[in-house]
């Protein structure tokens, strides 16, 4: 994989929950004509672009508000958003601030502190 910012190559490890996504993609895109290898695709088996992405997000919103309109409201509120930020900040929760620059494929930490990490360190309490 490619970061599309900085262009560094990037080795993403690919086990647990996302490997078993991955695998049942792989299999229901087995059972239609897929006609690219994209992980994403739509009904004719092309890759499924972001504008197509977000249209059948607000069309599934609006259905299932006009399926639970006591929850209408919140349906509505709910959007979709890049992860990269909260990525960012649970891995410098975790492993340090040099191992979310990595996986964002930031130069250097800096960057990677500048524009995504947002929470704040994790300090102890004075007593």
């Amino acid at each position: 994989m490619i970061q599309l910012n900085t262009k560094q190559p990037l080795r993403v490890v690919i086990s647990a929950k996302l490997a078993q996504l991955i695998e049942r993609i792989r299999e229901r895109k087995k059972t239609h004509k897929a006609v690219t290898a994209a992980l994403r695709v739509n009904e004719w088996g092309k890759r499924l672009t972001k504008p197509a992405l977000r249209n059948q997000f607000v069309i599934a919103r609006k259905s299932a508000a006009n399926a639970h309109p006591e929850l209408a409201s919140a349906i509505d509120k709910f959007r979709l958003y890049e992860l990269s930020a909260k990525a960012a900040d649970d891995t410098s929760d975790e492993r340090g601030e040099q191992a979310a620059s990595e996986l964002l494929g930031n130069e250097n930490v800096k960057t990677t502190q500048r524009h995504y990490l947002r929470r704040g360190r994790i300090v102890p309490p004075t007593k």
